[in-house]
């Protein structure tokens, strides 16, 4: 194989290793933990703007030096560039389907899951447990010691509410290791350093979800547990940095039961009257039992209540969290759809390189959005219309929660969940 389909095999190895998404949606950050990764790995320092010239980031007509792609292919795994090339020939490249039309797109899943960049928020870090990776490179990346019984990872949440304390039990000493560091969720920036030769550590989750957290020794995932920060009804939260901002039930209680944040009520709790890049996300987090991802109907009204001026993409985002993994679907005005991403719960769908104009809409105006899953088929309808499609979609496990989240101010009128038995009116009070 050529030099420029062995790069991108080989970044594909990087990507799915470390697995933090799509790598179009990769910050500065990430190419700087990238960075001192390849450093510890393989004491060769690759420069920031060399990875993102690498990645597609920074233009650049040159090809890589033959040391920084030792550097990438010892870093994936292998003895060097050569033996990387020799070894990897006939393994083909994961395939992705561009959806078959605006109206009516078909993909087929992809080996790794995207991360949406205006996604990137606490509020959507909570949702997204992707862990799926495929068995082959698993196997390659995530290694265990003869005696697996002498690594400990064991999470226990201190309270029901939120915030919520997590104490890890943890114990890596039996790997004489150099680094431990616990990981809360799937994103990489959500980590801390802990003592290599202790044995308990405590994090605090401001969100609600399913994570996936991992304890990674000397740069390698050895264990990873599951971490369930539940909710009591639905919890409304503005995304603040570096702390929330909780809403009470009256601050979201509006008129003929419906549940939204006003423009009032945003502007006194971030002082702004801008808010592109300010997400809202309501939360109903909690076991739903006997409805699982392979059979199972969400429906909800929604409306994105900013104006242009406050919010230019009016952008909406609906969240089904299963045990294995979330979908994640968005809306945006018509003009902003290069900036969505779709999740199905086993591929991703950037607006970047596809058409996803069908999920484009006036956010202004009330939309009956409405996703299914059914002998594995995924259907998206959009105002009683079928928008979107997705066969052979992997099932995300147990539902164990939902999120509406708006940029800026919105409505909710109506979120029904249904499985094998009658349906759930989430937002009628009990």
């Amino acid at each position: 194989m050529d030099n420029v389909t062995a790069l991108e095999q080989c970044k594909r190895l990087i990507e799915a290793s470390i697995n933090w998404g799509d790598a179009a949606f990769w910050t500065n950050e990430d190419f700087e933990t990238l960075s001192d990764r390849i450093a510890d790995k393989t004491s060769v320092t690759l420069s920031v703007s060399t990875l993102k010239r690498i990645w597609g980031k920074v233009k650049y007509d040159s090809s890589p030096t033959l040391a920084t792609l030792n550097a990438l292919a010892r870093y994936a795994g292998f003895e060097g560039w050569r033996d990387f090339v020799a070894r990897e020939a006939t393994t083909p490249m994961p395939q992705t389907t561009e959806p078959a039309s605006p109206a009516l797109p078909v993909t087929q899943p992809q080996t790794a899951p995207i991360r949406p960049r205006n996604f990137i928020t606490p509020l959507i870090i909570i949702t997204l447990t992707i862990a799926a990776l495929l068995s082959l490179i698993s196997a390659r990346i995530i290694h265990h010691t003869s005696d697996p019984t002498a690594l400990r990872f064991e999470p226990r949440r201190t309270s029901e509410g939120l915030p919520n304390s997590v104490v890890f039990d943890y114990d890596a000493a039996a790997l004489h290791p150099q680094k431990v560091v616990i990981q809360q969720s799937w994103d990489p920036r959500r980590r801390e350093k802990v003592d290599p030769q202790g044995t308990k550590h405590t994090s605090i989750y401001y969100y609600p979800g399913y994570f996936k957290a991992k304890l990674i020794v000397d740069g390698e995932i050895k264990k990873q547990s599951d971490v369930y920060i539940p909710t009591q009804g639905w919890k409304a939260i503005v995304e603040r940095e570096p702390f929330p901002v909780y809403l009470s039930a009256k601050e979201t209680e509006l008129d003929s039961g419906r549940m939204g944040v006003t423009a009032k009520t945003l502007v006194e709790k971030t002082g702004s009257p801008v808010f592109s890049s300010r997400w809202v996300g309501f939360f109903d987090v909690h076991e739903f039992p006997g409805i699982n991802g392979d059979h199972f109907l969400f429906k909800t009204t929604i409306r994105n209540t900013s104006t242009v001026e406050q919010s230019l993409c009016r952008t909406m985002r609906i969240t089904i969290m299963g045990k294995e993994n979330p979908i994640m679907i968005p809306l945006a005005d018509k003009g902003c759809i290069s900036n969505i991403a779709l999740y199905t719960g086993s591929a991703g769908v950037s607006g970047k390189d596809h058409d996803l104009s069908a999920l484009g809409c006036d956010c202004g105006q009330w939309q009956q959005l409405t996703c299914s899953q059914e002998n594995g088929v995924l259907n998206i309808w959009l105002n009683g219309k079928m928008v979107y499609m997705v066969p052979r979609n992997k099932s995300i496990g147990d539902i164990v929660g939902l999120g509406i989240s708006f940029e800026g101010t919105g409505e909710i009128m109506e979120a029904v969940l249904k499985g094998s038995n009658d349906p759930l009116d989430l937002l009628r009070k009990p």
